[in-house]
């Protein structure tokens, strides 16, 4: 269970969101809507622990997470607005390394079927910094197809991509929470996504 209490970002000296509190369960989808500048990002990133609130505290298991990082990291998988490959490496060396930074041993073929899962497979001996955005977001996504934590929090995980790709990642995601997992994403287009249960969190002061 991920619990948030009171959680409120300050940018400069700027209020972006206040008393923030969900609670969400296995099987749950989280929906964090707002306008561009409420805070969707840096809330994500403060339920990764990337960022500290101004105030408030987020709960996994009912213990914080600072207390409990090790168990809590485990389970999480973060993919940011940005896709964060490394140009010189192959889409291959970039997705393998990251699983590895995950701690994920994933062996070569494990990490050339995600990127098949996601149909970019042919790219995977391409250097990053000749594909194009939807080709580098679907290499950053087949980290979904390796990962083993139970919560997922993907900001604008569907940007960059085609429908055929939009299909195949909402598909994976309802899959995931079928089998228990969880789900937070930030997005601006209206994809149905099987799950148990669904929320929406909109920011505002």
């Amino acid at each position: 269970m991920l619990l948030t209490q009171g959680l409120a970002c300050l940018r400069g000296d700027r209020l972006l969101f206040k008393n923030v509190e969900f609670e969400l369960n296995a099987g749950g989808l989280l929906y964090v809507l707002g306008e561009n500048g409420s805070g969707k990002s840096s809330l994500l990133r403060m339920l990764c622990g990337l960022m500290l609130p101004e105030s408030g505290t987020v709960f996994w298991n009912k213990k914080p997470i600072k207390e409990e990082s090790e168990s809590y990291l485990s389970n999480l998988t973060y993919i940011g607005h940005l896709n964060g490959l490394k140009d010189d490496l192959t889409a291959l060396e970039n997705l393998t390394m990251s699983a590895r930074a995950a701690g994920n041993e994933v062996t070569e073929d494990k990490a050339l079927a995600a990127l098949a899962a996601i149909g970019i497979e042919r790219c995977a001996n391409l250097p990053a910094r000749v594909l194009s955005q939807g080709q580098k977001r679907r290499v950053t996504l087949a980290k979904l197809w390796l990962s083993e934590g139970k919560l997922w929090i993907l900001d604008e995980p569907f940007a960059a991509l085609d429908i055929a790709s939009v299909s195949i990642l909402a598909a994976k995601l309802g899959e995931h929470l079928s089998s228990g997992g969880m789900a937070i994403l930030t997005t601006h287009q209206d994809v149905a996504i099987h799950a148990q249960s669904t929320q929406t969190l909109r920011l505002s002061e």
